[in-house]
């Protein structure tokens, strides 16, 4: 047995010794980088001086977060084939966001998505919505990379389950370096952080996933036996779909109900959006986006190793009986492989890779707040960089607060679950808006303020009186069942709910003023990028935005 009790799992010595190594680089990095934040474009998008290829890697980085590499993989170890179907369904987000999202989005706006929706649209409502949606579900999002560290650094220390105090402790404390990442670093410290995270992490799931393979002679059928005679109670259901979701018509329509939020889910982040500005042009945004699938893609091949490997040389039962349950998947098979200072390796890895993502969803809700809501709506436009970004630093100490009291209340849960709540919100509240404010001629703000409102509050309602919070022993809250709605995940109900009520609001509400000149400005600047950031500008609304462009001084006569 790998574990005779929980509390032995390596040495904490050398696990915390390699994890403050890995801590102080990424320190250094955000400190060095974050010298230059002077401006608001600075602190918001590294001035846009990144190039396809780097952003791509920092968006992998952003993207391949404590659900990736300990919630997938603890999700395949327990549910094997089922577990993976959150992998498979967040690949194809990209798709989307290659296609709808990247190229129109980079040339419509400047640092967030409520540039984009206030564009065409009424200003101050919209901005309010956006900034809202942003703060939300970067809090959810948050709330699941936090509750991932905890169980992680419970983990390395060798703190069990029962003593929750203390994991409340290493979660506070996980919260508060966070929270000097992104007061520090701004987007570009936040940004090479990613970069450097992603490449490490990359590294370590083709140096875990060939070491299983050469275990078992490169033979992959040979480690899928292994992982199947070391569950006894799953058994060859392991490798077949329906372990999770396949016992009941109520768990298909639930698995139905993850993919459309996984699927919607990455292309509406917060965070994610807000990468797509870290670059010069819309080419180098779609550029970005490739690499991104790419590199993901092949991480989701070794996390699928990884996760059967842990079933074979850890098994499951040993998994939901350390401290952060399936989340520790990962880890204990790299202990089981390479002894204390792989896993040492591994979890410092981890821990950076749940930094670096927290680090950009807490500059994507300050920026939001900072921009829409500060210098926009209460403040009209008239503030200076300065200023804004003292606000954004602030909400960003109040965001990491509310972070820390959400994983605090989530440790133990399966992050990559709670991830898939993020992402049914995300889509529920922004995808909807997006689309059709990019496309949709008639469109106008009630429509905007319908299904931004109505999905986000109608997929907070469904979770929480659904499964996930209350009424099940791998519930939040346990104790109680107050769970009222039967899914897990909200997605198939909030998510076309959104786009209906878009629909709805466009035509009970009236038209927004010259709205037929603004929509064809955004056409042409979304498909053109001419009067994008940093491109040659073709039309002014000086009072409608304040980072509209400037309408072109007439020719001198000859």
């Amino acid at each position: 047995m790998l574990l005779a009790q929980q509390a032995t799992v390596g040495n904490p010595v050398v696990n915390v010794t390699i994890f403050g190594a890995f801590v102080l680089l990424t320190l250094v990095v955000v400190f060095r980088a974050g010298r230059g934040n002077r401006t608001a474009a600075h602190y918001y998008t590294g001035g846009s001086n990144f190039t396809g290829a780097q952003n791509g890697v920092a968006l992998a980085g952003d993207y391949l977060s404590a659900a990736a590499f300990l919630g997938i993989a603890g999700a395949v170890a327990v549910f094997g084939y089922d577990g993976l179907l959150f992998a498979i369904g967040s690949f194809v987000g990209w798709l989307v966001a290659l296609l709808l999202v990247a190229e129109w989005l980079r040339n419509t706006g400047r640092y967030t998505m409520g540039d984009v929706l206030s564009f065409r649209l009424r200003q101050r409502p919209v901005r309010s919505a956006a900034a809202t949606s942003t703060l939300l579900v970067s809090v959810l999002y948050l709330v699941a990379q936090v509750a991932g560290a905890g169980g992680l650094i419970a983990l390395l220390l060798g703190i069990p389950n029962s003593n929750r105090f203390a994991q409340s402790v290493v979660i506070a404390v996980v919260g508060a370096l966070m929270i000097v990442y992104v007061l520090v670093g701004g987007m570009k410290g936040t940004t090479w952080v990613q970069i450097v995270k992603a490449n490490l992490l990359i590294v370590t799931g083709l140096v875990l996933a060939a070491w299983l393979l050469g275990r078992y002679g490169f033979n992959f059928s040979n480690l899928l036996g292994s992982a199947v005679d070391n569950s006894p109670e799953a058994g060859e259901a392991l490798l077949a779909p329906g372990l999770q979701y396949g016992r009941t018509e109520l768990s298909k329509i639930d698995f139905i109900s993850l993919s459309l939020a996984a699927v919607l889910g990455p292309a509406s982040l917060p965070h994610i959006l807000m990468r797509f500005y870290t670059v010069p042009n819309a080419k180098e945004a779609r550029r970005s986006v490739v690499w991104a699938i790419w590199l993901i893609g092949g991480f989701f091949l070794c996390i699928l190793v990884i996760g059967y490997g842990a079933t074979a040389l850890v098994g499951a039962d040993t998994i939901a009986a350390s401290p952060g349950a399936s989340n520790s998947a990962a880890p204990l098979l790299a202990f089981r492989l390479g002894g204390e200072l792989l896993l040492g390796i591994v979890a410092a890895v981890a821990f950076a890779t749940i930094l670096a993502v927290v680090a950009g969803l807490t500059i994507a809700a300050s920026a939001s707040f900072a921009h829409d809501v500060y210098a926009n709506v209460i403040r009209k436009g008239k503030v200076d960089s300065a200023e804004e970004i003292r606000v954004a630093r602030r909400t960003a100490l109040v965001v990491g607060l509310l972070a820390i009291g959400g994983g605090i209340l989530a440790n133990g849960q399966n992050v990559a679950v709670l991830v898939a709540l993020a992402f049914a919100v995300a889509a529920s509240a922004n995808m909807a808006s997006l689309v059709y404010s990019l496309f949709w001629k008639r469109f106008n703000t009630t429509g905007a303020l319908y299904s931004m409102y109505g999905g986000m509050g109608a997929a907070v309602f469904l979770v929480i009186v659904s499964p996930a919070v209350s009424g099940q022993p791998t519930s939040m809250i346990p104790g109680v069942d107050f769970a009222l709605f039967p899914l897990a995940n909200p997605g198939i109900v909030s998510i076309p709910l959104s786009f209906l009520l878009g629909i709805v609001g466009t035509f009970i509400g009236p038209r927004d003023d010259d709205a037929d000149r603004r929509f064809a400005e955004m056409e042409v600047r979304s498909l053109t990028g001419a009067g994008a950031a940093g491109r040659p500008a073709v039309a002014a609304r000086p009072k409608q935005d304040s980072f509209a462009p400037r309408p072109n001084p007439a020719p001198r006569p000859r």
